[in-house]
């Protein structure tokens, strides 16, 4: 098991590559995968002791925990500057885990509106009913953050770049005004990415990551982690999850392990390539706008530069002429592919108003800015001169 005093360190891509190792007695490179549902006692006390208190390197069935997961765990919460986490099933089951894990009803949530539309399921068809008072703010007004915020307020949740408008706030805002009424922040890092995240610098509480996206990185496995303080994330998220069963299972952790090992590599070029794309097609007669975080058109750019590193790996476009012409500009593409994931390998168009957002009620989409011209693109690792040559060509019969 790797020292964890020597692990703080370490830089970012040596944590990406060694960070929570755990070796059997064969001392084996590659991590093993523990492909087992529970545990040996040496003795009938033995296991009454570790159900009174589980040490470190100790478990009792896999929906707890495991030795493939542990890694994974402290693998990510450690580079994402957390001092643990939890592995889900999926993004999804970690957003659902951490809000039912600390919420209760009475409580009240402030959130952004622009939020991934299965979140808005959760708090308003699921925690409103359970009487949990939800208040939704335009997360772009750092204003309307500070009205909203009171002392009353138990949570704030909050995509730190928004799905799929590509929205960005102001973090350091939001937690210093949360903070100062006793609330804790919860941020979904999925478009920001586990590379450019910001949400520990900026003092976030809690950390959502879908690894479904960067981290699994190729279309293969559903996966999510919650990363935060360790009472919080051993004490009430634990507590929840292994309850309800949301645990990821142990050979998701183990395909994820291995892809963090090139986790950097992939989102940076990723990165530079959605950025290069951007540039290329600002000013095409066919579009009304091409938007990402840190390119110069969008309106805050000043924002995201100063918060992160770079915008992450996706970008979104207006084509003129509404979702006829989006649909043939779709059709008419050779090298990216129709889907509605984002963050694969393989460069990705979405049409986010007829798919992904689609059960939306149409005065939400409007506010939120999700029209039929709109286009998301997820830009993988293709060349990237391939890839504006498809773009420019299907705009071309757009």
């Amino acid at each position: 098991m790797v020292d964890k005093t020597q692990q703080n360190t370490w830089k970012n891509r040596t944590k990406l590559v060694h960070g929570g190792t755990r070796r059997s007695q064969y001392n084996e490179v590659s991590e093993s995968v523990f492909l087992t549902q529970g545990f040996v006692y040496e003795t009938a006390a033995a296991a009454e002791a570790r159900f009174v208190e589980i040490g470190e390197d100790e478990f009792i069935y896999a929906r707890y925990g495991n030795p493939t997961m542990r890694m994974f765990e402290e693998r990510i919460s450690g580079y994402l500057g957390f001092a643990d986490g939890f592995a889900c099933a999926s993004g999804m089951a970690a957003v659902n885990g951490t809000l039912m894990a600390l919420l209760k009803a009475g409580d009240r949530v402030v959130a952004s509106r622009a939020l991934f539309g299965s979140c808005l399921y959760v708090l308003e068809e699921i925690l409103a009913r359970f009487g949990v008072t939800i208040v939704l703010v335009d997360g772009t007004d750092n204003a309307a953050w500070s009205a909203a915020i009171t002392d009353d307020t138990t949570l704030v949740f909050l995509e730190a770049i928004s799905n799929p408008t590509l929205e960005v706030i102001d973090l350091k805002h939001v937690c210093d005004v949360a903070h100062a009424h006793g609330a804790l922040v919860l941020v979904d890092d999925a478009m920001a990415t586990p590379v450019f995240s910001y949400a520990r610098a900026c003092g976030a509480d809690i950390s959502i990551v879908s690894t479904t996206k960067h981290v699994d990185g190729q279309g293969r496995m559903l996966g999510g982690v919650i990363c935060g303080p360790r009472e919080i994330i051993r004490g009430p998220i634990e507590a929840y999850m292994k309850h309800t069963g949301g645990a990821m299972n142990p050979f998701t952790a183990w395909t994820h392990l291995k892809a963090l090992e090139t986790l950097e590599l992939r989102v940076r070029a990723q990165a530079n390539a959605t950025l290069a794309v951007a540039e290329a097609l600002s000013g095409h007669p066919k579009l009304t706008a091409v938007r990402y975080p840190t390119h110069k058109d969008h309106p805050q750019q000043a924002l995201a530069l100063a918060q992160g590193e770079a915008g992450g790996t996706v970008m979104t476009m207006e084509v003129k002429g509404g979702k006829e012409a989006c649909f043939r500009f779709l059709d008419a593409l050779k090298i990216i592919i129709i889907s509605n994931n984002f963050a694969d390998a393989k460069s990705i168009a979405t049409h986010p108003a007829t798919t992904t957002h689609q059960r939306l009620p149409q005065e939400q989409k409007d506010t939120l800015g999700i029209t039929d011209g709109l286009v998301r693109l997820s830009i993988g690792l293709e060349d990237v001169d391939d890839l504006i040559a498809d773009l420019v060509q299907a705009l071309d019969q757009a």
